[in-house]
């Protein structure tokens, strides 16, 4: 038997010369030096990889940290509350881990500047404990050849930190976190490795980068709604923009306004999973759109992530099965409320927690459709109704013994079914995101109304533009108005983070 030969154990830790600790009373400055920190850890690992992909020393582990945010606050005092974030709840020591400083700059230096006002502290910049993975310190875009990997002599764990799944959790954001005693509180929703597992998802899964991302989202479970996006931006774009600056497209590919086609970036040969489109605006005010197909599943994978992005809203456009025998094909369903027998958020998020419609949102919603439509009144209420949307996990729940699910449809008063609204709805509660949804009735399975051949195709021709102008006609209303009224108390828990 041939025998094994381990390793010598390595004994040294090669990492950058220690970041001195800086307190900070300017919210840009604070964000600078973060940025600097990052850029000199993260180019550590990267120049460590490559000298060892060159033939480079074996016998040594290499290491740099994450930047991190600290405060201390020692007063009770009252904040105004009417912000829902930019405050601590209790006297304490709080900190966050912080990736990517340079796709959030404008996220930090905001939350920063509130948290300094409201509570008249310094912030506190300094390396963190947590290493950061070589996975997640190298470029986006890097190509990695498999052959460099291939010349270093060890196991790339016994060299490198890789990423750790038991820092990538979600128990800030689901209020299940306990922290240990001594240990800060927790600052911000999520931690760095959380953020850049779910950055590289991003990439993955939508074939864009995540710094196109807008802070409006229209989620779509139909391919129909992304061809009407994608000629009304490229009618914007060649028009003058409206005030839009770019159109960006899988790929990265890039039609910037006054081009009648893109200028830069190549499409991919095979569309990703949940391809995404950006109408951009500058400071990331524009409208994201993401087709996520059909069902939950793939409702929590995308929410999961673009969640750390901290958009300000995100709706769902999508087909329903109308319940109503009063509802006619091509009606709307505004949701008010949600059954969720999707099954995919059960824990993280129990069933009998409620979630709730947000004024603001519900009201965005329905002036759109009326100002659509031109309908206003009574006329209005013919076309669309306001009630309980129940999403599904089985799309052919209608092949199996009905009496069940009717009489739950029936009990909760749903007017609508569909896969993925309330996954969508209870991962904005979770993760603090403003939600909304508007359905459009596609047919009536406990009526026996389907489209018929030549019907399907006219009705999502008249349907879908009518239904995306009102969507996006929403989301510029919510876009209009001033963060503090657009981010609701109600999504807030007994103690919350200072990072919106």
């Amino acid at each position: 038997m041939e025998k094994r030969i381990y390793p010598e154990p390595i004994e040294s830790i090669a990492s950058p010369e220690p970041f001195a600790r800086q307190s900070f009373t300017d919210a840009h400055e604070a964000v600078a030096a973060l940025r600097a920190l990052y850029e000199r850890n993260t180019a550590f690992l990267r120049d460590s990889f490559r000298k060892l992909a060159e033939g480079g020393e074996n016998q040594r582990r290499y290491r740099a940290f994450y930047p991190e945010i600290s405060i201390t606050t020692s007063s009770y005092a009252q904040i105004d509350s009417r912000l829902a974030y930019g405050h601590m709840p209790s006297p304490g020591h709080y900190s966050t881990t912080v990736t990517r400083p340079d796709l959030f700059e404008t996220y930090l230096v905001d939350q920063l500047r509130v948290i300094m006002r409201n509570h008249g502290v310094p912030i506190t910049i300094s390396e963190s404990e947590t290493p950061i993975p070589v996975h997640f310190a190298f470029l986006e875009g890097t190509h990695v050849d498999a052959s460099s990997a291939d010349r270093i002599k060890r196991p790339l764990r016994d060299i490198f930190d890789v990423p750790d799944l038991n820092a990538t959790d979600d128990h800030i954001a689901n209020g299940t976190f306990e922290p240990i005693p001594g240990e800060p509180l927790p600052l911000a929703p999520f931690t760095a490795q959380r953020i850049d597992y779910s950055l590289h998802r991003l990439s993955h899964y939508t074939a864009t980068s995540p710094q196109h991302f807008q802070n409006f989202i229209l989620f779509t479970n139909y391919q129909f709604y992304i061809d009407e996006f994608c000629v009304h931006a490229r009618n914007l774009m060649a028009s003058g923009g409206g005030g839009y600056s770019a159109f960006i497209e899988p790929g990265n590919v890039v039609t910037e306004v006054g081009e009648g086609s893109p200028q830069e970036g190549a499409s991919p040969l095979r569309m990703p999973q949940m391809p995404a489109y950006h109408l951009v605006k500058p400071g990331h005010g524009g409208i994201t759109m993401v087709n996520i197909g059909v069902g939950p599943s793939n409702a929590k994978t995308i929410t999961d992530h673009i969640a750390v992005l901290r958009p300000h809203a995100w709706l769902m456009l999508g087909h329903c099965a109308g319940l109503r025998n009063t509802q006619a094909l091509g009606d709307y369903v505004l949701a008010h409320a949600y059954v969720r027998e999707d099954h995919v958020l059960d824990d993280d998020l129990p069933v009998w927690v409620p979630v709730p419609p947000l004024a603001e949102v519900q009201v965005a919603l329905e002036q759109a459709v009326a100002e659509v439509t031109g309908l206003a009144g009574y006329d209005l209420k013919r076309i669309m109704r306001t009630g309980t949307v129940a999403t599904i996990d089985n799309r052919n729940w209608e092949l199996r013994e009905q009496r069940g699910p009717v009489q739950r449809l029936s009990q909760s008063r749903a007017i609508a079914l569909d896969m993925e609204s309330a996954t969508i709805a209870a991962n904005g509660f979770r993760f603090r995101v403003p939600y909304g949804t508007l359905l459009c009735v596609s047919d009536k399975p406990l009526h026996g109304e389907l489209k018929l051949p030549g019907m399907a195709t006219e009705f999502y021709k008249r349907q879908v533009a009518q239904h995306l102008t009102i969507g996006i006609r929403a989301v510029e209303k919510l876009a209009e108005m001033p963060l503090e009224r657009l981010h609701s108390r109600k999504l807030r828990s007994f103690s919350e983070t200072a990072f919106q």
